[in-house]
């Protein structure tokens, strides 16, 4: 039986398309695996920030789960901004049927702007209901400070965040490093449960247009985790990925503020497995 490498996004809409399930569906198609989809909440937001949410009720974001998993079962899941506490036992509920699925767990919190995206007091949620299941936890560094508590600025304090992560029950983490300041080279810090860790290493791109960079990053580990690579493999690749798009994206003018990456740069086609 053929079949498509399924990816499930459970994430928030981003009406600019630069990041959340826009991104994902664009970064999922673009390396050539398919895209479904559970929507947490509807934002009003450009390049120059947010405007408004509208939060899915976490039973609406539950059936839109169900439906997909009992139907057209995905290879992969991820989520991205889950905006309140409800939502996440709800995610946690319907996953718990599902445990062979590698899930990617990307706490997002607040925009690149800084803007509130999540009930106060949700990382607590994501630890106790979501870590326990995640194959990977992605957080960026405001979100890994928040979640450690300890000021993430530098790599040993990024090495330090990335055991305490993974102390609350995920099987892995990577820590990102994108927002490090004043340096030439950005790195990611992994961790397993098995003890392996792994410092990710790039040269820093100069662009304005990061809007959507760590939505791109886990839906591509989520892909091509679909499409069969081993977990460290896919990170790599993702992060190559990743790199691509900013670069080719980096001189494209779409608004006033921050704009996209190029998801499309080089797209393959969508991979038939037998």
């Amino acid at each position: 039986m053929k079949r498509y490498p399924t990816v499930l996004t459970i994430a928030g809409s981003d009406s600019g398309g630069g990041a959340g399930i826009q991104a994902d569906i664009k970064t999922i198609s673009a390396l050539g695996a398919y895209a479904t989809t559970a929507v947490t909440a509807v934002t009003a937001q450009n390049t120059l920030g947010v405007t408004d949410i509208h939060v899915i009720p976490a039973s609406v974001v539950e059936a839109q789960i169900r439906t997909i998993m009992d139907d057209m079962p995905p290879a992969a899941i991820k989520t991205g901004m889950i905006a309140g506490k409800g939502q996440v036992f709800a995610i946690a509920t319907a996953l718990l049927s599902y445990p062979a699925t590698p899930l990617i767990v990307d706490p997002v919190m607040s925009s690149s702007r800084g803007q509130s995206l999540a009930e106060e007091g949700i990382h607590e949620s994501l630890q106790q209901c979501l870590f326990p299941m995640a194959t990977l936890v992605t957080p960026n560094l405001k979100e890994a400070a928040l979640l450690t508590g300890i000021a993430v600025t530098d790599l040993p304090s990024m090495q330090q965040a990335a055991s305490r992560i993974l102390a609350m029950g995920a099987r892995a983490v990577l820590v990102k490093g994108g927002h490090l300041k004043n340096t030439a080279e950005l790195y990611d810090v992994y961790r397993d449960a098995a003890g392996d860790e792994q410092v990710y290493r790039a040269a820093r791109i100069d662009s304005l247009n990061l809007h959507g960079t760590g939505c791109t990053l886990s839906s591509a580990i989520a892909a091509l985790l679909a499409r069969g690579m081993a977990l460290k493999d896919a990170i790599a690749e993702a992060k190559n990925y990743m790199n691509q798009a900013i670069a080719a994206g980096k001189d494209v003018v779409s608004g006033e503020g921050p704009g996209p990456l190029n998801h499309f740069f080089r797209p393959l086609p969508l991979q038939v497995f037998n």
